[in-house]
């Protein structure tokens, strides 16, 4: 295929043609319905977030094992 031939198929595809009837300049803009799910998503996130780090927080910082701690003084075994 010669370079003026793909030339001519890229300026082709490149034209501005009228859209479709109903389809105007404004067809396909975001709505305030979409700004809305937009907040909502960064709310859910920033409130994600933020129990993470409450839960974080918690985690100990080596999670070696540690020596059980002796029980204390066993209750008499009753005699008799």
């Amino acid at each position: 295929m010669p370079l003026t031939d793909v030339v001519a198929f890229v300026a082709v595809l490149a034209q501005d043609v009228q859209p479709p009837p109903g389809e105007g300049p404004e067809f396909g803009k975001a709505s305030p319905v979409g700004l809305v799910v937009v907040l909502l998503l960064a709310l859910a996130t920033i409130g994600l977030i933020v129990s993470m780090t409450r839960h974080l927080k918690k985690v100990p910082s080596s999670f070696e094992e540690r020596e059980p701690e002796p029980a204390a003084d066993p209750a008499p075994e009753p005699k008799g």
